[in-house]
């Protein structure tokens, strides 16, 4: 098992930086801070945005089957999809080698692994590219580009994307979102955010056509380089896929809890 408090940390961070990306997205949002469980739900067409978690540690076996079945419950009140997100050594022993049947029996389908990540690696020197220039996200057409990418990277449709992110004033003003850019055309994406004097990394981006290039590991540099200059921050926090995973720690990164994410089951 890892180090406790990294895991805490991990599980924290995803749940402010998750409060405002839902509240940017619906001030109406369902943002509730329940007994074990937070809950992070936008109803978006962007399912990223619709996040329970659990939040509670040394959860044992019978207080993961209740709370399991009430993130379900909770989940099948929604219009839209989403995740369960569960940070594995938030659970004691017993309750992690039971968590996949435990997640079945309440109606929960595992969807895909994550592991969290962060680092005392700020600052970090300004990022070039031979192939790449980077634009700050500023506009309706470059919050477009942005969403796109990560549809593209993630499977998503083109509009379930854009759901997630146009017309964000947040997005232009107060994240510090980047686009790679090679031939005037954005090929990757990434963006720092503020969150309790850490910089979190999220929406870590290639466009498939332009993968295994190094431009997705330049533009999370260069989004870690902007929000370090602007916040002081020292210390930055993600959660990576294991697509990601590989590229974080050539930055600076430790992994600390794995992480495992579940939608309902059809």
């Amino acid at each position: 098992m890892r180090d406790l408090a990294d895991s805490v940390e991990s599980m924290e961070q995803l749940a402010a930086v998750w409060r405002t990306m839902v509240l940017d997205r619906d001030p109406d949002a369902d943002v509730r801070d329940l007994p074990g469980i937070a809950v992070r739900w936008a109803d978006s067409r962007f399912a990223f945005w619709n996040c329970v978690t659990l939040t509670g540690a040394g959860t044992g076996a019978d207080l993961l089957e209740r709370r399991l079945k009430e993130a379900a419950e909770i989940m099948r009140a929604k219009r839209r999809p989403g995740f369960l997100w569960v940070f594995e050594d938030l659970l004691d022993d017993e309750a992690r080698a039971t968590l996949d049947k435990a997640a079945g029996q309440a109606g929960l389908a595992y969807a895909f692994p994550g592991t969290g990540m962060a680092g005392d690696l700020l600052p970090v020197p300004e990022p070039h590219h031979p192939d790449l220039t980077f634009a700050r996200v500023t506009t309706e057409e470059h919050l477009q580009a942005y969403a796109d990418i990560n549809s593209r990277a993630y499977g998503f449709p083109l509009d379930d994307g854009r759901d997630g992110l146009a017309r964000s004033t947040l997005w232009k003003h107060g994240v510090h979102a980047y686009l790679a850019v090679r031939d005037d055309t954005p090929v990757a994406c990434a963006a720092t955010v503020e969150a309790q004097g850490r910089l979190f990394v999220l929406l870590v981006a290639t466009d498939p056509e332009w993968q295994r290039r190094g431009y997705g590991e330049a533009v999370t540099r260069k989004a870690l380089y902007e929000g370090a200059r602007a916040t002081g921050a020292t210390r930055a926090t993600l959660h990576a896929t294991a697509a990601g995973a590989p590229v974080y720690p050539r930055i600076g990164f430790r992994p600390n809890s794995p992480m495992r994410f579940y939608g309902l089951a059809p």
